[in-house]
């Protein structure tokens, strides 16, 4: 005889399945603790895999990948804000000029992006896992040049930062931080902003995929538009119970190798992906 709990999980891919999303959720928080980064570009390849390999939303896994990807940096990006905050270390007044382009080309991406072919959604995240991977290999932080731009560059910068997020899945880290930083602002005040500016990418995105993908057929059972319910709640439990672990271990281990290590996995990542084009 089945058991009636394990019966209800059957139309989301069976239990084994849903222990892999608390498993990629694990592994996000641990990582995300201990280089400061967003789980994002490790949340979509895996989590198309995983779609794919079970048979799920046959077409459209780059799509909920993306989708249930935003949504879980809704929930991880508050206590990162939280801590950013209490150090004094957001700048606020540059948040909210920035936001509103943000929030219109977050949801412009992602709704755009749940028309656009499977195929080219995961040529464009393949080669962004490139330029992620690079970025991570060489530490790199741009030297500052410039005073931030007024109301209306800002917020182009902006709508660029949350278009390409929404299409690779992301808070915006590796696009916003190098921009800030090339705009003078410090690098500890740069993470913290960008941490900021990491939530409304997120409600954006979210919203945008769970619109976009509201009347999609071929979904699976649990699907909020491009939002994959049950894959959203293992990845959030996962991450939440390592985040603080790869914190902690962060203040033990040396940096820079550590990020070498994440470029070679990403790398890794976008091998992957290409290979199955």
């Amino acid at each position: 005889m089945v058991d009636p709990a394990l019966a209800q999980l059957a139309p989301y891919g069976g239990l084994p399945l849903f222990a892999g999303y608390a498993a990629l959720g694990l592994a996000v928080g641990f990582v995300a603790g201990l280089l400061g980064v967003g789980g994002g570009l490790i949340i979509v390849p895996v989590l198309i895999m995983l779609l794919h390999a079970h048979g799920l939303a046959a077409g459209r896994e780059p799509q909920l990948a993306l989708g249930t990807s935003l949504a879980s940096i809704l929930f991880t990006s508050l206590s990162s804000v939280r801590a950013h905050h209490r150090h004094g270390a957001v700048e606020w007044p540059l948040v909210r000029r920035i936001a509103p382009g943000i929030v219109l080309g977050t949801l412009a991406g992602a709704v755009l992006a749940a028309s656009m072919p499977a195929t080219a959604l995961k040529l464009f995240f393949v080669v962004f896992l490139f330029y992620a991977a690079a970025q991570m290999w060489l530490d790199f932080k741009p030297a500052p040049h410039r005073e931030l731009p007024g109301g209306a560059g800002t917020g182009l910068a902006g709508s660029v930062i949350g278009a390409v997020s929404s299409w690779v899945g992301i808070g915006g880290g590796t696009l916003s931080v190098p921009f800030l930083l090339w705009h003078n602002v410090p690098l500890h005040r740069a993470i913290s902003t960008s941490a900021a500016i990491g939530f409304p990418i997120a409600l954006a995105g979210a919203a945008g995929y769970a619109l976009g993908g509201w009347h999609a057929s071929g979904l699976p059972a649990g699907s909020l538009g491009f939002v994959y319910l049950p894959a959203l709640v293992g990845i959030v439990a996962g991450s939440v119970l390592t985040a603080p672990l790869g914190a902690r271990t962060a203040h033990r281990l040396p940096v820079r190798p550590l990020k070498r290590i994440f470029a070679l996995l990403l790398l890794a990542l976008a091998l992957r992906m290409a290979w199955t084009f």
